[in-house]
């Protein structure tokens, strides 16, 4: 079973510093409203950005087997927090924008689809909690 361990520490005020198995760190802060300086991430943004990466892993990785590369590609994640304390993400929407002036959509949707279904933990996590939904937008460049 493969176990991961992450320590934040305290460095002041609003902010903290947390590690990663990758030996990187990262600060996050609360904004000004909420008693911080904005110096860092925020947690609950840090969560949309986790969610975009592992996809976007996949779905590159996926896309690379299947020889669809693409010029470009991107995920904007908007996301709805509840009223109620605590509030979490009650609805999440993914658009995955993929640009090229070859684009492949079967390919692309297929990869987009096992990552969504089938190999993204964090989507898995996201769906426990979360209304999920999905869009695929292709932009054909022209040349």
């Amino acid at each position: 079973m493969a176990t991961n361990i992450v320590t934040t520490t305290w460095k002041e005020n609003m902010q903290f510093e947390s590690d990663n198995p990758s030996g990187l760190n990262l600060t996050m802060d609360a904004g000004e409203e909420s008693g911080g300086e904005g110096k860092g991430y925020r947690p609950k943004a840090l969560m949309l950005a986790s969610l975009a990466g592992c996809s976007g892993l996949d779905v590159i990785s996926l896309l690379k087997k299947m020889h669809a590369e693409v010029a470009d590609f991107k995920i904007d994640i908007t996301a709805e927090l509840t009223e109620e304390h605590p509030k979490f993400y009650k609805k999440v929407k993914v658009d995955y924008h993929f640009s090229d002036t070859e684009l492949q959509p079967k390919k692309i949707q297929k990869a987009v689809n096992l990552s969504v279904t089938k190999y993204c933990g964090v989507m898995e996590m996201f769906r426990q909690f979360a209304e999920v939904d999905i869009e695929i937008h292709l932009h054909k460049i022209e040349l």
